[in-house]
């Protein structure tokens, strides 16, 4: 069997090579070179529109972007906790995946040489040693060593230290802090180096798709570069009276806070400070600080170390189109006034619960969220006229604006009312149309709410019993029969809905409920 399958190797082999001594015959015989030339197919080659590369806008500012080490002094008993946060998510991995295993050895390392660093600069002293707490990002904005971060990032640190890209190290001192827009200055001292810095773009110009560049330090892991769009602008997200952030899709991860977000041109157009996940991780979503919001915020910081803010006085809600409805305004908008602070600017000019605030200097105000963010920006001492839409008609007061006290919103939900308790049933009046049934209150001010209808709109807006009723369409009410008169006036005037105020221990709110016209 193996001599046989060797004599056809043989004859096989020996034809081959008839056939090859044949070729190079005819190669001779042709003048082509004796070699055989083998043909094959081209290498694919996809002539495609070419993208614009981020490379050119990286190499510039990526010096002017920094890592963010904030330390604080940490009882030594008290060392078991994930100082950068890298172990979050990744402990759920299986032990020998190699993502785990890598940010745990990076995690050591960095642990081991900063925690080294901090006992070496502040050794025990009684009051524990200092301690890598938290690691973010922020960027040069002078020369001379101002950098800007997030103030989530700083605020709980005692120290804190700068990386440049290249992997310098300076000792930074917090210059100040704004806790409403998340915003902190840093300094360093360079003895005499100038950093590169970046400028503030106009965002303004900025519309939903462009391209924009984010430049951090996610997971502590040093500077990385991340790409999107501009995916939605004015974003609230509720972290505050002045939300307006810039919404992108570029993947922002913990670790970028405080670091900047770039346009095509190397300007700053946010800064990094809040994701939407579920996990920790980046899926996409990103909020960024407005360049318009920060630039001013930053330029108070460095000059006097805090913000001044200019301050109206009171509490405010949304006109939504029932209560839009019950007033007669012709659409939503602006900001309903619950009441006014005891001795604030807003009270002293003349502005009362009930009110809508529609304009200030004659610009048109949205919403609550517009409106203390246009008190907000204006300076302590300011006169603003205000104009008032009240009892079906709009007026004007000019207001001399205050200064917003500090750790206090704009639109404060602390008004001093005390709690309404619940009433006993006592001369009690069915508002059948309203499902409401109401008595007389202890102190004579307005009526308890001794029953709510749960198949009743009154329900479904949160109506509840043991709260108060104190005005309906803005004209104070003691009993149910000023009740059923304010909104039978209602019914007169061709309103399908009433404006009620209701009052509990969280404070007072307006309800529009709908009354029966027929």
């Amino acid at each position: 069997m193996f001599r046989n399958i060797k004599d056809t190797l043989s004859r096989s082999t020996a034809m081959k090579a008839s056939v090859v001594a044949g070729l190079a015959v005819a190669a001779l015989a042709t003048g082509v070179p004796a070699e055989i030339s083998r043909s094959y197919a081209d290498a694919v080659n996809v002539q495609a529109p070419q993208v614009p590369s981020f490379a050119n806008v990286v190499d510039a500012v990526s010096p002017a972007v920094v890592s963010v080490r904030v330390e604080s002094r940490i009882n030594p008993v008290a060392d078991e906790d994930d100082s950068f946060g890298l172990g979050r998510g990744f402990d759920e991995l299986p032990d020998d995946h190699p993502l785990k295993k890598f940010f745990k050895q990076f995690e050591q390392q960095q642990q081991g040489r900063n925690q080294q660093q901090g006992q070496q600069k502040n050794p025990q002293d009684g009051k524990g040693h200092l301690r890598p707490v938290a690691q973010g990002s922020g960027f040069f904005v002078s020369e001379d060593g101002y950098i800007v971060t997030n103030n989530h990032v700083v605020s709980d640190g005692a120290a804190f230290v700068v990386i440049l890209n290249d992997g310098t190290e300076f000792d930074a001192k917090l210059v100040g802090k704004d806790s409403r827009t998340d915003l902190a200055v840093l300094k360093v001292d360079g003895k005499g180096k100038k950093f590169t810095y970046v400028n503030w773009a106009d965002d303004e110009k900025v519309r939903v798709g462009d391209w924009v560049v984010a430049v951090g330090n996610p997971f502590g892991l040093g500077g990385t570069v991340t790409a999107g769009i501009v995916s939605a602008r004015g974003r609230d997200i509720h972290s505050g009276p002045y939300d307006d952030y810039i919404q992108i899709d570029a993947p922002v991860n913990k670790g970028n806070s405080g670091g900047p977000t770039f346009n095509l041109n190397g300007q700053v157009v946010g800064i990094n400070t809040a994701i939407f996940s579920q996990s920790g991780g980046s899926v996409g979503i990103a909020f960024a600080i407005p360049a318009t919001t920060a630039k001013d915020v930053v330029v108070d910081l460095i000059k006097s170390g805090s913000v001044s803010r200019g301050w109206l006085g009171v509490q405010i809600q949304p006109v939504t189109k029932d209560i839009a409805e019950s007033l007669g305004l012709s659409e939503p908008s602006g900001a309903l006034v619950v009441s006014p602070q005891d001795g604030s600017p807003g009270q002293k000019a003349g502005i009362k619960n009930g009110d809508v605030v529609t304009a200030v200097n004659g610009e048109p105000v949205k919403d609550p969220r517009d409106l203390a963010r246009r008190i907000g920006a204006m300076q302590p001492g300011a006169k603003v006229d205000v104009s008032l839409w009240r009892g079906g008609k709009s007026q004007s007061v000019t207001v001399e604006l205050g200064t917003l006290p500090a750790e206090q919103s704009q639109a404060s939900n602390d008004d001093n009312s005390q709690p309404a308790q619940p009433q006993q049933p006592s001369s009690e009046k069915a508002l059948a149309d309203l499902g409401l049934t109401v008595g007389p209150s202890d102190d004579g001010k307005g009526v308890a709410i001794t029953g709510v209808d749960p198949d009743s709109d009154a329900a479904d807006k949160g109506v509840k019993e043991g709260e108060k009723i104190t005005s309906v369409n803005n004209q104070e009410v003691s009993s149910a029969g000023d009740i059923a008169k304010v909104v039978d006036q209602a019914k007169k005037d061709g309103r399908t809905r009433a404006l009620f105020q209701i009052q509990s221990g969280d404070g007072s709110r307006f309800v529009a409920l709908p009354i029966n016209a027929g």
